[in-house]
């Protein structure tokens, strides 16, 4: 097998879990060289893991990521930005063109970073993406605005899976509680000023289309100081005689809601609502005129359209209609790829892939050029099916390098048979002797002094928003961490 030099964009569970696997079944001092090489717009590692998953959850993979960067064939790049626009500032941005000569293999895993916006409310100060409070309550280097909550009293969240659930439980929970987790003290201390006592999570389908899991939901009736408003009981009524039967998870979530939240309705200052077919019609914004009273902002009109679920499942409107005040909509509808990510397909909102292979326009195979993660299949699935889709493709790549696959390919071969060294670019190698661009040992330094923070005020870490500039390097980070 001729030498493996591949080059990762992305880094975060599913590179991680790509490189891993093929480290592991070309152990040091086999007979096949690899070096991999992951590349991140972010300067930290590990992506969803550390900025897509509320901070109550999180994910217990890190350990077998750190595990994958002790073998010294595997480097990390961070804060280096290659071929899509950055919402970093200061990243190293390096054109696909600079990359490629480098390596003889290229895996594209940047995962769907661009919400899908609902056509009918566009964004506003009333209407934001559920990515902008993830990425807040993250700290998201990114670094966006805080959501104003000391002035909302009722939050709609669209769409009704584990992120909307994520959301209406982090605004909900007392930050007493929150406090013992990765929280950043600014996002625990906008909670501490929350005027929000009601969140509502509409979604356009019924209980059995609903994407949130029965752990989620169960947390949700479990919250300490709110209650859930009961749904419509013909909505929790068990499917007729003859109709499909539910799924295990269907028939718990179906108790979960039959049963009610621990707190009774009524008893607390607090309550969400599970709002069953229902679709955004209009957002009406206020006017000028309207005064905000009490320093709470005055409301926006959301009017929903009824629905019901065609013969095909799908929804469709009855004719009904209703309007209900809110502070804020926060749209949760999921996610694309990059549009100017490498071999993007606009008609399916991610790379097209066959088996894990890049496939072009004309429906050729792109040689030795892979995707993976939800770069490849769209933002579905969980951290479980990421590793397995990752394990797959690791394997392809590996059938791919022996002689004899028949894979028609592409006649313009977009990366070099062979390369000389196993150096980055220059670009990138110049950028890690100005301080602009970290690798793993890099980040583990700024990872322990995080959970030493952390361990002195009794939580699991304290997450930091490291700003890199030209001027932070290796040597310096520790002066850096304690500005920060």
């Amino acid at each position: 097998m001729a030498p493996i030099k591949l080059a990762i964009i992305g880094a975060g569970p599913s590179a991680f879990y790509v490189a891993s696997r093929l480290l592991s079944l070309l152990p040091v001092g086999s007979s096949s060289k690899l070096n991999i090489h992951l590349y991140d717009r972010l300067w930290a590692p590990h992506g969803l893991v550390r900025y897509g998953v509320a901070p109550d959850h999180p994910e217990n993979c890190t350990h077998k990521f750190d595990a994958a960067a002790e073998d010294p064939r595997l480097r990390f790049f961070g804060n280096v930005n290659i071929a899509t626009q950055s919402p970093v500032p200061h990243a190293l941005s390096l054109p696909l063109s600079s990359l490629l000569p480098h390596y003889t293999h290229l895996l594209i895993s940047s995962g769907c970073t661009t919400p899908i916006l609902h056509p009918a409310i566009p964004p506003s100060d009333y209407c934001v993406p559920a990515l902008s409070l993830v990425h807040w309550y993250t700290q998201h280097p990114s670094r966006p605005s805080p959501p104003p909550l000391q002035q909302l009293q009722h939050i709609t969240l669209i769409g009704q899976g584990n992120v909307s659930l994520d959301i209406a439980r982090m605004l909900l929970t007392p930050p007493s509680e929150l406090a013992k987790f990765d929280v950043p003290a600014h996002v625990l201390a906008v909670l501490e000023r929350s005027a929000v006592e009601h969140v509502s999570i509409v979604g356009r389908r019924g209980l059995q289309q609903a994407a949130f899991t029965t752990k989620e939901l169960r947390e949700m009736m479990n919250l300490t100081d709110a209650s859930m408003v009961p749904p419509d009981p013909a909505l929790l009524k068990e499917p007729d005689a003859g109709g499909e039967p539910l799924t295990r998870q269907q028939a718990r979530t179906l108790q979960l809601l039959q049963k009610g939240s621990k707190n009774k309705p009524g008893t607390t200052r607090k309550t969400w609502s599970l709002e069953l077919f229902r679709s955004p019609l209009l957002l009406d914004l206020p006017t000028g005129a309207a005064q905000e009273s009490s320093g709470v902002r005055p409301p926006a009109q959301l009017t929903l359209a009824h629905t019901m679920l065609d013969a095909s499942a799908r929804a469709v409107p009855t004719g009904e209609k209703s309007t209900q005040s809110t502070s804020l909509v926060v749209t949760s509808l999921g996610h694309r790829a990059e549009p100017s990510a490498p071999w993007y397909e606009p008609s399916l909102g991610h790379i097209n892939t066959v088996g894990g292979r890049v496939v072009d326009p004309s429906g050729l195979t792109v040689r030795n050029v892979y995707a993976s993660g939800w770069a490849a299949t769209g933002a579905r699935g969980v951290l479980a099916s990421t590793m397995m889709d990752a394990y797959a493709v690791a394997n392809t790549i590996l059938r791919d390098a022996f002689p004899g696959e028949d894979v028609q390919t592409t006649p313009t071969e977009v990366l070099p048979r062979t390369v000389e060294d196993d150096a980055p670019p220059p670009e990138v190698e110049a950028a890690l002797k100005e301080g602009k661009v970290l690798e793993y040992a890099d980040w583990k330094v700024i990872n322990a002094e995080e959970i030493r923070r952390g361990e002195k005020i009794g939580k699991e870490q304290e997450e930091h928003n490291l700003h890199i500039t030209p001027y932070v390097s290796a040597s310096n980070l520790n002066p850096q961490l304690n500005r920060v």
